[in-house]
C-alpha cells in the first residue's frame, strides 16, 4: 500500500474526488484551505501552481496497483486545467493498526 497527499485549488475539489471514486480510492481524509508556500524561478510566495492561494489537501492510502493509474489521472487533470495548481506526492506505508 502507498500513501498518496494531493494537493490542489479547493475549488476543484468535485473533480478529484471523481478520480478517486472512478479508480476504487475510498480511502481518504480531506484536509480543507491548508496554507502553504510555493515558488515561482526560486522564489518563495503564496499562491504558486504547487500552493494555490486557497488550497484542500486529501492524504489517502491506495493499493499498489492503483497508484500508477491515480498519478496518470492527476497528470491528465493538471495537463487540461493547469490552474488546479495540483501536487502528488506518494510513499510506501510500512506499518498500520
Amino acid at each position: 500500500m502507498k500513501s498518496v497527499l494531493i494537493t490542489f485549488d479547493q475549488a476543484h475539489y468535485e473533480q478529484i474526488i471523481a478520480v478517486l471514486n472512478r479508480l476504487n480510492c475510498r480511502g481518504y481524509t480531506r484536509i480543507e484551505q491548508v496554507q502553504g508556500r510555493g515558488s515561482d524561478k526560486g522564489d518563495p510566495h503564496l499562491g504558486s501552481h504547487a500552493w494555490p492561494a486557497m488550497n484542500s489537501t486529501i492524504l489517502s492510502v491506495v493499493d499498489d496497483d492503483r497508484v500508477s493509474p491515480l498519478l496518470e489521472a492527476l497528470r491528465a487533470l493538471d495537463h487540461h486545467s493547469p490552474q488546479l495548481g495540483l501536487r502528488a506526492f506518494v510513499w510506501h506505508v510500512e506499518q498500520t493498526i
